[in-house]
């Protein structure tokens, strides 16, 4: 028994050291080393490198919740009544930064998502206008509900280079301290652009920009503000491919006018704006000064006919009826200051800025409405608000620009570290050349029908009394208007990067010379005609808002 045991205590060592000499020349598979994810310090707080790759990337986003209320008119006139809003909008940002020998080269994406409800300000037509959102159709939400979706931001920066989408360089305050953002000043926070920023040393810095044109063109003065459309259908914010606008091209020997053709008054992408700007930042704030030009273009004829008044012995005017283009410009000043003297985060806003043919520069169309020609201030309005960059006068056939100017002054005031005010107010006003509402009311007066093909057009926005009239002295198109918004706010932050708020405004539009039809009084019969000078409205909006 001794003997079987050692036999079998040896074999069992022999096996156990062959089975480790084996073992010793298989392969060892080492366990992957766990790459962490390591904080970038070299551009602030909250990047973190790329696992890989010496790409320092920032994930940052908002969700906001927003309800509003403004007057809108009564229930009892159409199209009018609604006075609730709600928005709740989600924000994503990516920031890609990468250290290079020519410096950093960065990477900035934005998108943002919302679901608006409302007429009116929180759904905006003109967000749709540029094709930012989309509208549902139901009966009782079409013009009422709205999804927004929209790369805000998606742009490259190297060496002084910014090329992509990204706000506007001509921009300076654009709405900083406000919630609703109403103020009149210029704020196009989306646009595509290449753009080179040179940078002196001492906080001076100069930048020149190409910026796309389609987003600072507001529409010239047309004689109709597109095709026939029922209510609650998707034709209602259709504009055609043309918006015809008139020219005289034939009167009588006693004047009258007997012939009058059409040009397609839609202006095409043919050129970009060119912005340069001309900033300075240092400790106690920063100041700038830019500027832009734009070109503004209309088509040919439109084989569009009007015939009125007496055939005989027509003389021919003259006007021009081919396409054309000219130019429009803006220039705009600003300067912020910091007020850590009064309290830690105070600062003011002041800012003003003058335009030819270039109203979404000057900012004027900021409150009510962008990329149209007119606009109501809010449901039931007492008159229209023209906004046209330019109009084509009848007689010569030659563009005349509109002007307008804006002044704005914003102050942000915190009452204790968690508590803080904006107090802001701006003031501005709208021309349109002298001469062409009389060619129009000249066109409107005329016996005869405006016919392009098999369609014929309503002429409801001609002038149709003639000039020296009551009803020429109150008609509300091409007329010359102001704005004054004014406004404050109170905002509660109990942790950082939370916000909880609320702003009022007041808005008052008038007419700069005489008086005007007051659209929703009963002026049928003509014998008491109930006239305006001004309208007013007022909107409050709540807002919670979480940051990271």
């Amino acid at each position: 028994m001794k003997l079987v045991k050692s036999l079998l205590l040896g074999s069992a060592a022999g096996l156990t050291v062959v089975a480790g000499a084996q073992a010793a020349d298989l392969p060892v598979k080492k366990a992957v080393p766990v790459e962490f994810v390591r904080v970038c310090s070299a551009y602030g707080a909250g990047f973190f490198y790329i696992p890989g790759t010496e790409t320092c990337l920032r994930i940052s986003g908002r969700a906001r919740y927003e309800a509003g209320y403004m007057t809108d008119g009564s229930r009892q006139i159409s199209g009018a009544g609604d006075a609730f809003q709600s928005r709740g909008l989600l924000r994503l940002n990516l920031d890609a930064r990468t250290q290079t020998g020519y410096g950093t080269l960065r990477a900035f994406v934005r998108a943002e998502i919302a679901s608006r409800t409302g007429q009116s300000k929180m759904s905006s037509g003109t967000q749709q206008r540029i094709a930012n959102a989309f509208p549902a159709f139901g009966q009782d939400t079409f013009g009422r509900v709205q999804e927004f979706v929209v790369a805000d931001k998606a742009f490259v920066q190297f060496a002084g280079l910014t090329a992509g989408r990204a706000s506007s360089f001509f921009d300076f305050y654009a709405h900083d301290f406000e919630i609703i953002a109403s103020t009149l000043g210029s704020d196009v926070p989306s646009t595509n652009l290449l753009a080179y920023t040179a940078k002196f040393g001492e906080g001076f810095s100069a930048t020149i920009s190409m910026e796309d044109p389609m987003f600072r063109k507001n529409p010239l003065y047309s004689q109709v503000a597109g095709p026939p459309a029922g209510a609650g259908t998707a034709a209602a914010f259709f504009q055609g491919t043309t918006a015809p606008t008139p020219i005289i091209i034939s009167r009588n020997a006693a004047g009258v006018v007997t012939g009058v053709t059409q040009i397609d008054a839609v202006e095409r992408s043919r050129m970009p704006d060119f912005v340069g700007a001309l900033r300075y930042d240092a400790a106690w704030g920063s100041a700038q000064i830019s500027a832009a030009v734009k070109d503004i273009n209309v088509g040919g004829p439109l084989n569009a006919t009007f015939v009125g008044g007496p055939a005989a012995a027509r003389i021919a005017t003259g006007a021009f009826v081919g396409a054309q283009t000219t130019y429009g410009w803006a220039v705009q000043g600003g300067v912020k200051v910091n007020a850590p003297f009064i309290a830690p985060g105070d600062a003011l806003y002041l800012q003003g800025a003058y335009g030819e043919g270039a109203s979404i520069y000057t900012g004027y169309t900021a409150f009510t409405g962008t990329y149209i020609n007119q606009t109501s201030v809010y449901g039931g309005n007492p008159f229209n608000q023209w906004l046209a960059d330019a109009v084509v006068n009848p007689n010569t056939g030659r563009i005349e620009l509109s002007n307008s100017f804006t002044v704005v002054g914003s102050y942000l005031h915190y009452w204790a570290p968690e508590w803080r005010s904006a107090f802001f107010g701006s003031y501005g006003e709208m021309r349109f050349p002298s001469g062409t509402r009389a060619a129009l009311a000249n066109i409107g007066t005329a016996a005869g029908t405006l016919t392009s093909g098999a369609t014929t057009y309503p002429t409801t926005n001609l002038i149709t009394a003639a000039p020296g009239t009551a009803g020429f002295g109150l008609s509300p198109v091409l007329r010359d208007t102001y704005q004054f918004v004014a406004g404050a706010s109170l905002i509660w932050s109990p942790v950082k990067d939370l916000d909880i708020g609320a702003e009022a405004q007041y808005i008052k539009v008038g007419t700069l010379n005489g008086r005007v039809l007051n659209a929703d009084r009963n002026t049928s019969s003509g014998t008491n005609l109930f006239t305006v000078t001004q309208q007013d409205t007022f909107q409050a909006r709540f807002r919670v808002q979480r940051d990271f």
